[in-house]
């Protein structure tokens, strides 16, 4: 399938900053430079992820800790990488762990994996001692009333643990990153009777640091009436090329995608790229029933083709009003697995998996093959008829993360890991994929339940619970993964 182009370029803002000892460089010539040398070589690897690296150089005391501060600060960082790079005093973290409120990782990479030990100097061993400070660190951290930072343990090159763990931090950043100021849109309400969509918007500002930003389906409305007939059928011939069109199969609400569905999906498409322009959006969840026959339920019926095209550019859709799983979604396109919107379907009990999917809209990027658009004479649930879009998800490992809320208003991530098998599903115009979970699905689907989550959830490609889970925690978020 042709893969679309990104909104907006995936960037994170890294900082990194070496740590030692003073006392050491007078007793061993060359010892600092050395040891600098290696952080040039942390730097680089981190520079290799696609983030903006900002070396801060080397902290050798308590002073320089406490003049490090401001500048660590100005700089807006998503994550800061504390290079251990021989003993250091925790005199050089503690102040750094109770002045910052980003997420903090020491990095611990032995320039050798072993001393020659039949050669050993303490020069050497000073070079590696890379480790000898974490415990310190974290002792510190607690008492600084902070959680133990999370650490990369390794050696400085070849070893492909360490150099996984840097890029998944990386890979946080870039969420984080764009969770900070990322505006939301929102227009319609939650369907009435979804107790579980209902979403305080001020929570969400303080759990993530983004906006909701309230737009009106009136915008949409006249933005669908400024779109021109060469904008129409440019974005049709875009749409025909990342879809197949196939014939009806056993569901009578199908048909083969028609020329006036199509031109619908089209100007809806359009329609939807200047209405995020001009609310300069980086994700959207909506809901709008709209008066029978009017411009309005036709707009808001007609969505499901551009959402989806929007989503695989970078750019969460949600359907539903649920802002929670739009901001799930978005976590996950930022990680690169994808994230479409889902629920569970129908359980198949004798080859034990659940169908897990939604009717739109999707993350075209995860898709097994050409996603397909079938026509539909009625949408299910909701008004209107049109365009909508199905597929299942690649075939492996795939990862879910639900956003619930708790009884005091806080914010929980339900994450799990499940296999997207093989096999037939349902022609009906909706994504669907044969989830496998363990260690069996009725057994899975209890422990699910028992956390209390919503009945979406976003679904991404890849077993990421770790990494879902470690934006969870530099959040302080509760979260929960749900294992076998």
């Amino acid at each position: 399938m042709t893969r679309l182009a990104r909104r907006k370029p995936l960037t994170a803002h890294v900082g990194v900053l070496g740590v030692g000892l003073d006392v050491y460089w007078d007793q061993f010539a060359g010892l600092r430079r050395t040891l600098m040398d290696h952080l040039g070589t942390l730097c680089t690897m981190i520079a290799a992820q696609g983030v903006d690296v900002t070396s801060f150089g080397m902290v050798d005391n308590a002073q320089a800790a406490y003049a490090v501060v401001p500048e660590l600060q100005a700089a807006r960082l998503d994550v800061l990488f504390v290079d251990m790079l021989t003993y250091a005093t925790s005199a050089t973290f503690g102040i750094l762990i109770r002045e910052l409120s980003i997420p903090v990782v020491l990095v611990a990479l032995q320039p050798l994996s072993r001393l020659d030990y039949a050669e050993a100097t303490i020069r050497m061993q000073l070079e590696n001692d890379n480790i000898c400070s974490l415990p310190e660190f974290a002792g510190v951290a607690v008492r600084m009333g902070r959680r133990v930072p999370p650490m990369v343990i390794g050696t400085l090159d070849g070893d492909a643990r360490a150099e996984r763990e840097i890029c998944d931090w990386c890979r946080i950043a870039r969420v984080l990153h764009d969770l900070k100021g990322a505006r939301i849109g929102h227009f319609g309400h939650p369907i009435e009777a979804m107790l579980d969509m209902h979403t305080d918007q001020t929570a969400l500002t303080a759990a993530f640091g983004l906006h909701i930003v309230q737009t009106e389906l009136d915008d949409l409305v006249r933005s669908s009436r400024l779109v021109t007939e060469d904008q129409v059928a440019a974005k049709s011939a875009e749409i025909l090329r990342v879809f197949d069109t196939p014939d009806p199969h056993s569901d009578p609400l199908t048909e083969k995608l028609t020329a006036q569905d199509l031109a619908s999906a089209a100007r809806m498409a359009v329609a939807l790229d200047a209405f995020v322009d001009a609310y300069d959006l980086d994700g959207m969840a909506y809901y709008y029933k709209g008066e029978p026959g009017t411009d309005r339920e036709h707009v808001a019926a007609n969505l499901i083709v551009g959402n989806s095209l929007l989503c695989a550019s970078g750019f969460p859709m949600c359907g539903e009003s649920d802002l929670k799983t739009c901001v799930a979604m978005l976590i996950m396109d930022r990680l690169e697995i994808g994230g479409s919107f889902a629920e569970f379907h129908p359980m198949d009990f004798d080859d034990d998996f659940i169908l897990v999917g939604h009717d739109g809209p999707h993350h075209l990027d995860i898709a097994d093959g050409k996603p397909v658009i079938r026509s539909l004479t009625k949408y299910h649930g909701k008004p209107g008829s049109g365009a909508s879009v199905e597929f299942k998800l690649r075939e492996g490992p795939i990862t879910m993360l639900g956003i619930t809320s708790t009884y005091d208003g806080r914010f929980k991530f339900v994450i799990a890991e499940a296999e997207s098998a093989p096999g037939l599903i349902p022609a009906t115009g909706n994504t669907n994929t044969r989830g496998v979970f363990r260690p069996d699905a009725v057994t899975f689907l209890k422990r699910w339940l028992a956390e209390g989550p919503t009945h979406h959830f976003a679904l991404g490609i890849g077993h990421e619970a770790a990494t879902i889970k470690a934006v969870g925690d530099v959040l302080g978020i509760e979260t929960v993964v749900v294992s076998a």
